[in-house]
C-alpha cells in the first residue's frame, strides 16, 4: 500500500500526539496501541524535544503497518540536504510508512530559541524545497518517494504546497479553513488537517482543557492570524469567547465530536489526525477518546 493510499483509504484518521513526555518505552506501547485500534498514521511534531526522525525510527520498529509522518518538521533545524537523508532514510527503512511533514516553525522558534533569521519564511521555504529536490543521495533509495506536505495556513503557503509539495498538513483549523484549504491547492493535492479534540459533555471541563492548548499557541503568530483570517475577532481570540473556543476545538459526545471531525471531510480534507486532549490535564493521553473515534470502531 502506498503512502497515499494511507492516507486517504478507509482508515483515513489519523493521531497527531506528542510524545516527549513519555520514556521510548511507553510510546512505542503508545504506537503499537494506536495502530492496533485501526489508525492509519502517526504524526509527531518538532519543537525542542526529541529529533523526530530519530524517534520515528524507533516506533517504526515497534510497529508493522503504522504510517509515521512528521507534524511537523522544521526547515531551520536541519540542512535541506540532511533533511532529504533523514527522509529517504526512514522511507527506505520503514517499506514506505513514512511522511514527511515540513513547516517554517514561528519566529519565536526560529529567532527566539535558534537565534536564526526568520525575515522571509515563505521564500526560505522555497528555496529549501528546491535545494531538497537537487542534493544528492547515493543510498539505497526507497521504493517509493516519501510524500512532502507543508504545514501551511495563509493563502501563499498553501499556494507553494501546490506547486512545489504533496500537499499540505494545516494544524488547529476549521472546516472552514479546510474548504479554504481545498480550494487553494485544488482537487488532486493532499489534505491533511489536525484537529484537535475533547470526548467530554462537561461544558466547564472541556472548555478549561481547550483553553490550556489555546495558551500554547495564541502567542504565536502564525495561528493567531490564521484565527483572524478565518473570521475570528482580537477580541473573541484574546478573551476566550465560547465561539471561538468550541469552534477550533471539538468537544462534546462521541456523536458531536465524530460529526466535528466530519466536517472537515464534508469540507475537502483527504486525511483528518485528532489530537485527543484530556480534561485530566494536558500530558495525559486519552484512551478513551482514542477507542471511541477508533475507524476499527
Amino acid at each position: 500500500m502506498s503512502a497515499r493510499d494511507r492516507l486517504t483509504g478507509p482508515s483515513n484518521t489519523g493521531v497527531w500526539y506528542f510524545t516527549d513526555a513519555m520514556s521510548a518505552g511507553q510510546a512505542g506501547e503508545t504506537a503499537a496501541r494506536i495502530e492496533s485500534l485501526g489508525y492509519s498514521t502517526l504524526w509527531v511534531p518538532e519543537t525542542v524535544g526529541r529529533d523526530p526522525f530519530a524517534h520515528l525510527a524507533w516506533l517504526g520498529s515497534q510497529t508493522t503497518t503504522l504510517q509515521l509522518a512528521t507534524g511537523i518538521a522544521s526547515i531551520f533545524n536541519r540542512h535541506s540536504g540532511a533533511m532529504l537523508q533523514a527522509a529517504n532514510t526512514l522511507a527506505e527503512q520503514t517499506s514506505g510508512r513514512f511522511v514527511l511533514g515540513l513547516g517554517v516553525s514561528h519566529g519565536p522558534m526560529v529567532e527566539g530559541v535558534r537565534k536564526l533569521d526568520y525575515s522571509k519564511p515563505l521564500s526560505q521555504m522555497r528555496d529549501y524545497l528546491a535545494a531538497m529536490d537537487t542534493a544528492m543521495y547515493m543510498a539505497v533509495p526507497p521504493s517509493e518517494k516519501p510524500l512532502r506536505l507543508l504545514a501551511a495556513l495563509g493563502p501563499k503557503m498553501l499556494e507553494l504546497s501546490a506547486t512545489a509539495a504533496d500537499g499540505a498538513h494545516p494544524y488547529f483549523v476549521t472546516p472552514e479553513h479546510t474548504a479554504e484549504a481545498r480550494e487553494a491547492i485544488g482537487p488532486d493535492k493532499l489534505l491533511c488537517v489536525e484537529q484537535k479534540v475533547i470526548l467530554s459533555t462537561d461544558a466547564d471541563a472541556a472548555r478549561a482543557a481547550a483553553n490550556v492548548q489555546i495558551d500554547r499557541y495564541a502567542g504565536l503568530p502564525n495561528y493567531r492570524n490564521n484565527w483572524k483570517r478565518i473570521g475570528f475577532s482580537e477580541d473573541e481570540i484574546e478573551q476566550r469567547s465560547h465561539r471561538f473556543v468550541d469552534h477550533v476545538i471539538v468537544w462534546g459526545d462521541e456523536t458531536r465530536v465524530r460529526a466535528g471531525i466530519q466536517a472537515h471531510y464534508d469540507a475537502g480534507a483527504d486525511h483528518v489526525c485528532i489530537q485527543p486532549v484530556s480534561t485530566e490535564g494536558p500530558l495525559v493521553l486519552d484512551w478513551n477518546a482514542l477507542e471511541a473515534l477508533a475507524p476499527s470502531t
